[in-house]
């Protein structure tokens, strides 16, 4: 079916999860978010007002009620962050991708605007950054992730100057698109940095859209495309892998793999990369154009916390999503330590099934949905097609289409570009939208 049909149908069935299956819904945006008081208890506490801490305050109201539930989260603005990517490229605006928290907010449920400062999981309390104590019956993590641009030598105060950016920024995405536009000739390089990252495509994402832009601008022959990533694959599942070397030979990219970019030098446009092969060994690359995906790491607040593990994510048992030392705790998303991709379509999986093991919880029962690592990965790689990866935690493809998703479409495009945020903003964070596979669900949504 057309794009056209595939949008009409998407939001009918949305329309009809929400005023049928969900009758209970309030419309109204009212909220609760004046100051907080020197001490307060919920029933239901959530951290963090992305992705995850807002859907699962919406599930939360549904199941304990609205006046038992709270989140903190300081920001005043919600991203939708995969369409940075398009941002870079030029393909979308930084205003499409935001949203004022308070729109998103559930009605009635708490918002305390404030900083987490610390968890301690021992007393059930949690103190925000204005010195309020927080108590709580159960606790949902959801703090993301932290980038760390400082990490690399000459960063983040290169980016004062031209020719480099950075889709992982609302501060830096911008910068990219610029870059790509001024790009005259040279080596236009993208990084993948040596630690775990959210959305692990988005790298090459922006690589094979710069060179649909160099092409069409009548620049590529006058460019080198160089991707140095710290990985030694492509990407992480074959099926797809195999179809990204095939594309980035036909379009003459150069793929570096095992190498990690340790310093920018912005005043000479040089960037510097360790060979992780061979300790010690550098190399420097002259740049016209550089996108940097920055370190990421924990959360510091998790990382000081009795909740992380070793390395300072929350430490969760990956298939119920619990806490694997305090029984009242939770987590989902980019925070958390469950060994699959860190993407939003993972975090509208794991919603169902974290609100699943939650309600059998407070009925002393036992869980009994579990979450299979189910990901995905909409693969730009035109700006008009996409390869739509989604595995689960074995690497294993769990695909939704009655064809090889491993294979370019435009249909899949439009699926990233005009489907999907539409759910994101009406259907994943008011909790109505999500399960063992996010792009499965719109194609049974309804239908049962």
């Amino acid at each position: 079916f057309g794009v056209t049909a595939l949008r009409w149908w998407c939001s009918v069935q949305l329309l009809w999860t929400c005023y049928f299956k969900a009758p209970g819904i309030a419309i109204s945006q009212f909220h609760t978010s004046s100051p907080a008081s020197a001490k307060q208890h919920y029933k239901m506490l959530v951290l963090g007002g992305g992705t995850g801490g807002i859907a699962m305050s919406s599930r939360m109201k549904r199941l304990v009620g609205a006046e038992n539930v709270a989140l903190v989260e300081p920001s005043e603005i919600h991203y939708y962050q995969p369409i940075w990517t398009l941002v870079g490229a030029g393909a979308k605006t930084v205003a499409s991708s935001s949203r004022p928290t308070a729109s998103l907010m559930p009605s009635g449920v708490k918002w305390v605007k404030s900083k987490v400062q610390e968890i301690n999981p021992e007393t059930n309390t949690v103190r925000t950054a204005d010195g309020t104590e927080i108590s709580y019956e159960y606790l949902i993590v959801a703090l993301g992730l932290e980038l760390h641009y400082e990490k690399i030598k000459g960063l983040p105060e290169g980016f004062e100057h031209p020719k480099i950016g950075s889709n992982y920024s609302v501060q830096t995405v911008e910068k990219t698109w610029k870059a790509l536009q001024d790009f005259k000739e040279g080596n236009a390089v993208f990084t993948f940095p040596n630690t775990p990252v959210k959305c692990a495509g988005a790298p090459q994402k922006i690589m094979y859209l710069s060179d649909a832009y160099l092409r069409k601008t009548g620049k590529r022959a006058k460019a080198n495309v160089i991707y140095n990533t710290s990985l030694p694959v492509i990407f992480g599942v074959k099926k797809y892998a195999d179809s990204l070397w095939e594309i980035v030979k036909k379009r003459d990219l150069q793929i570096n793999l095992r190498h990690n970019l340790i310093e920018v030098r912005a005043d000479k446009q040089e960037a510097v990369f360790e060979n992780l092969d061979k300790p010690g060994e550098t190399k420097v690359i002259e740049y016209e154009m550089l996108h940097v995906t920055p370190p990421m790491g924990p959360s510091s607040v998790i990382k000081g916390s009795p909740l992380a593990d070793e390395i300072g994510w929350l430490d969760l048992n990956k298939e119920t999503l619990q806490h694997t030392k305090y029984p009242n705790v939770f987590g989902i998303g980019d925070c958390t330590n469950l060994p699959t991709s860190k993407t939003g379509a993972a975090v509208a999986a794991q919603s169902a099934v974290l609100s699943r093991t939650i309600s059998k919880i407070l009925k002393k029962e036992k869980p009994d949905k579990k979450y299979d690592g189910y990901t995905s990965c909409p693969l730009v790689t035109s700006y008009n097609t996409v390869i739509l990866a989604e595995f689960d935690y074995n690497g294993q493809p769990l695909e939704t289409f009655p064809f090889n998703q491993a294979k370019e479409r435009r249909l899949m495009y439009h699926m990233k570009t005009d489907v999907m945020p539409h759910l994101y903003w009406h259907g994943l964070l008011r909790g109505l939208w999500g399960g063992p596979g996010p792009y499965r669900k719109i194609m049974h949504l309804g239908m049962k």
